[in-house]
C-alpha cells in the first residue's frame, strides 16, 4: 500500500461517482446506483417494440390455434428491443440460440421423456452447444426446458419458433430505423 492510500480516510478508499443534483434531490442515493440512465424516449422506444412483437405473436397463436407466445420469446424480444447492441441479441444468437436449443430439448424428450430432471439437463446442454455454436442466446435455454416439459409438436412448433424469431429479429430492424439516435440492430447478422 502507498502512503496515500494509509493516510487516507476509510470511507475515501472506495469513493463512488455520486448521483446529479436533480438525481439525489427525486431518488435516495443509495436507489439511484451507478447505473447509466437510458436516453429520453428509448424506454418507450422499447417497451413499444417489444409489446407490439408480443400482441402480434398473440394473434398468430389466436389465429392458428397454437400457442406463439412462450416465455423464452419475450425475453428474446426484450433483449432485441432494450439492448440491440449485445451479443445476445444479434440475430445469429436469437435465431440459432432458439433452434439449436428446441434440438437439444427434443433431443432430450425423446431419450429420456418430460421431467423436470431432463429439463434442466437440457438447458445446461443448450448453453454449451450455444457456447460452442457462438450463438449466446440465454432466454433459449428456456426453449429447451419448454419443449421438454410441454412435449409440443415439433412439426408445428419448430416452424412457429423459427418464424416467431425471425419476426422479433426483423422487428428490431425495422424499429431501429425509426430511431434517429442510438444503437443500429443488428450490429451483424451472421
Amino acid at each position: 500500500m502507498s502512503t496515500d492510500q494509509i493516510t487516507r480516510e476509510p470511507d475515501q478508499q472506495h469513493a463512488r461517482p455520486r448521483p446529479s443534483a436533480a438525481a439525489r434531490g427525486r431518488i435516495p442515493a443509495r436507489l439511484v446506483g451507478r447505473a447509466p440512465a437510458p436516453a429520453p424516449g428509448t424506454v418507450l422506444h422499447s417497451v413499444s417494440g417489444a409489446t407490439a412483437v408480443m400482441l402480434v405473436l398473440v394473434a398468430i397463436g389466436a389465429a392458428l390455434h397454437e400457442p406463439v407466445l412462450i416465455p423464452p420469446l419475450a425475453a428474446s424480444a426484450a433483449l432485441v428491443h432494450s439492448v440491440p447492441g449485445l451479443p445476445l441479441a444479434q440475430p445469429r444468437s436469437v435465431i440459432g440460440g432458439h433452434l439449436l436449443c428446441a434440438a437439444v430439448g427434443y433431443a432430450g424428450l425423446t431419450a429420456f421423456g418430460s421431467s423436470p430432471w431432463v429439463a434442466a439437463v437440457a438447458a445446461g446442454i443448450s448453453l454449451a452447444v450455444m457456447t460452442l455454436a457462438r450463438t449466446p442466446h440465454s432466454p433459449a435455454c428456456a426453449t429447451a426446458v419448454v419443449i421438454v416439459l410441454r412435449a409440443p409438436d415439433p412439426r408445428t412448433f419448430v416452424p412457429l419458433l423459427a418464424g416467431a424469431t425471425l419476426l422479433i429479429v426483423l422487428a428490431g430492424c425495422a424499429l431501429s430505423r425509426t430511431r434517429r439516435t442510438g444503437t443500429r440492430y443488428p450490429q451483424y447478422w451472421w
